[in-house]
């Protein structure tokens, strides 16, 4: 299957990332969000990145404009799925809403057309049971920043066909990806490894082990890590890092998957990282 149109859904970090990405790479793209805020934040981002490509010379000024002029801001989910190859859902790691995006866009898409989710933890199986072509559901996790990380890991539920995984895969590497199948487990493999470790960490800085500073310090020179656990959970979103917890907690019934107290304190704070200013560090606005 060649896919041509994708719509992705949602403006935030990641889908503005997805957005960029695919539209670098010759697609056409339909960024759908309900808010005009949200889409114009994150047109602004994308030119922001693309800006700092030309600067750095990996991408020309020619090249820039056309990535821009191939994403369309729309928003509805109907007429953002209505034609389109490929609907890549990103919006926050949160299971209903989830399944309620995911049962709209069974609706409004083509029967032929493939819906993806970028989500970190939740079961696809479970997304794709909310819809009437769980052959076609298939997830697509990409990794933060987009246009940066090289990995998109590719999720198949029970029913995913082999046809819908091979399209997915096809696409991951014509965007430059590395595409990694793996099975519908909860967190995966991506977020089963590294959650585990951040939420250590931050149980480390509660019993008072060590500064927020001194352990990520330990670990970027000791284990060679590009970024500190702590840095890492106020990139990712300390939020979203507690959804991802919360799940692997629930669906393996593992305490060692358990939040800890002060990464539920932070978020119920609004320290959420580095979109809210302020998580393990403060960060300038």
């Amino acid at each position: 299957m060649n896919i041509e149109t994708i719509a992705v859904v949602g403006g935030g970090t990641m889908g503005n990332g997805i957005a960029h990405v695919a539209a670098q790479h010759g697609k056409t793209v339909r960024l759908v969000d309900l808010s005009d805020e949200v889409l114009d934040k994150a047109m602004a981002t994308i030119a922001k990145n693309l800006d700092r490509q030309v600067k750095k010379e990996i991408i020309d000024q020619e090249a820039r404009d056309a990535t821009l002029a191939r994403i369309e801001t729309l928003n509805g989910l109907e007429e953002g799925a209505d034609g389109a190859d490929l609907v890549v859902e990103a919006v926050p790691e949160k299971a209903e809403l989830k399944y309620s995006i995911f049962q709209t866009l069974d609706a409004a898409a083509g029967p032929d057309t493939i819906l993806a989710s970028n989500t970190s933890s939740i079961s696809i199986t479970e997304i794709a049971a909310r819809t009437s072509r769980p052959d076609r559901v298939i997830g697509m996790h990409f990794m933060n920043p987009v246009p940066v990380m090289k990995l998109v890991e590719v999720i198949r539920g029970l029913a995913t066909s082999d046809e819908t995984t091979k399209a997915v895969v096809d696409l991951s590497e014509a965007l430059s990806k590395t595409p990694v199948e793996v099975n519908d487990f909860p967190g995966f493999v991506s977020n089963r490894v590294l959650m585990p470790m951040i939420n250590e960490a931050v149980f480390a800085l509660m019993e008072g082990v060590a500064e927020v500073e001194a352990i990520d310090t330990v670990m970027k020179l000791g284990m060679n890590h590009p970024m500190g656990p702590l840095g890492l959970a106020d990139l990712i979103g300390l939020d979203t890092c507690l959804s991802i917890l919360e799940v692997l907690h629930r669906e393996l019934g593992d305490d060692r998957y358990r939040p800890c107290p002060l990464l539920r304190k932070y978020v119920a704070a609004g320290w959420l990282g580095r979109k809210s200013g302020r998580g393990f560090y403060r960060y300038d606005a």
